[in-house]
């Protein structure tokens, strides 16, 4: 038993391996999104106990489904769910490992699009308004806000951001996004001023060899961390006496919502923040819509 027990566990590292070089060479996708491939699949392969993926029956996996669906996770977990399954069960149809894939007929359940929490120009103000000049940390935080706000970057762009990616005089920086794929980002004049300064007034006197050409650095010199910018600006909302939920994203989403209600391009809009699909975009054009419609609510007499 032992020893059968071994081979399927072998069949099925084999599969799981060539589809995760699948998903690496031919789709070029990130390892966080690698990571959520695998994941789902040792989900269902914990809940089949071990038995070989190949032979799961749709019944078994609609079974999975129904389990994960009453232990409570969301829909858009369990839709990610399935949709990573599918892939894995296709991938495996184009190897003619099996002959038809077993979640062809599993309907992805339906998920509402929640819109995202966004920060006013006023509310960003009374954040950099609680940042402490009288620490050499200052300048760094208010660099943080300025490029997450003012350029739309995702946290993991900015903490891999590097000095040699700035291009201050033509106004662009170069930014390794999703999918390891490279776009230029504009910066706006205001920005550049503080990148200046803080390159100046902060980085130069704290970088040392284990830098590594980062520009957000720590005070020992190193690169930040993605968890301490995330504290900072959780404190800085909480200081600005700001309620919502608030993470570094937020920054990103109140970049793109301000471009959008001022009537920007959204294929621009797109580019800027580096989204593979313009229907991913599309979300802040609802954004647009929801804060229309409150202000038709508010200010119009028959409304």
């Amino acid at each position: 038993m032992h020893g059968s027990e071994t081979e399927i566990s072998t069949v099925n590292a084999s599969h799981i391996e060539e589809f995760i070089a699948y998903l690496s060479l031919d789709r070029s996708l990130s390892k966080n999104t690698i990571n959520a491939y695998k994941s789902d699949i040792y989900k269902l392969l914990n809940f089949v106990e071990g038995k070989n993926l190949a032979v799961v029956s749709s019944g078994e996996i609609t079974e999975f489904i129904h389990f994960v669906n009453d232990i409570g996770l969301s829909p858009r977990s369990l839709a990610r769910i399935i949709s990573g399954l599918k892939t894995f069960y296709k991938h495996l149809v184009i190897d003619e490992v099996i002959s038809c894939n077993p979640l062809e007929l599993v309907q992805t359940p339906k998920i509402s699009r929640q819109l995202p929490d966004v920060l006013s120009h006023v509310e960003i103000s009374k954040m950099m308004e609680h940042i402490d000049f009288s620490k050499i940390s200052g300048e760094r935080s208010k660099l943080i806000i300025m490029l997450l706000y003012g350029s739309g970057l995702r946290v993991t762009e900015l903490v891999d951001l590097r000095v040699n990616d700035l291009f201050l005089e033509d106004g662009f920086m170069k930014v390794l996004g999703k999918g390891e794929k490279e776009r230029l980002v504009p910066i706006g004049g205001k920005t550049i001023r503080q990148v200046k300064y803080y390159l100046e007034h902060y980085r130069r006197d704290i970088e040392n060899e284990k830098s590594k050409n980062r520009l957000v650095l720590n005070l020992k010199g190193t690169p930040l961390s993605r968890v301490s910018i995330f504290k900072m600006i959780k404190e800085l909302a909480a200081k600005a006496g700001i309620e919502k939920s608030i993470s570094p994203h937020t920054l990103r989403h109140s970049f793109a919502t301000v471009l959008v209600e001022a009537g920007a391009d959204l294929r621009a809009v797109q580019q800027m923040l580096g989204h593979a699909s313009i229907t991913t975009t599309e979300i802040y054009t609802h954004l647009d819509k929801s804060y229309l419609k409150s202000v038709i609510e508010e200010y119009h007499p028959r409304s």
